[in-house]
């Protein structure tokens, strides 16, 4: 359905797994902004009645930058509890 999307993870997600690569695309009949690279990130998560689903994104360095600085805000905020 156009204009709609299931979330990557919720709030009841469990995270079972999370990979990432870098990568560049070289060629597009479509895109006109190649040669940039750019951060793929694959997760496995588990929903509450128990189903794995895998769910993809890809982030530009400065988002994937951004994303970054968060989780070392996180992180620090966790070492202070």
């Amino acid at each position: 359905m156009e204009g709609t999307s299931e979330p990557v993870l919720d709030a009841s997600s469990r995270l079972i797994d999370f990979q990432w690569k870098l990568g560049m695309a070289v060629s597009s009949d479509s895109c006109r902004s190649l040669k940039y690279p750019y951060v793929a990130v694959m997760l496995k998560v588990m929903d509450p009645a128990g189903q794995v689903k895998s769910r993809s994104f890809e982030m530009t360095i400065p988002q994937f930058q951004n994303f970054y600085r968060q989780f070392k805000e996180i992180a620090a905020v966790i070492e202070t509890v």
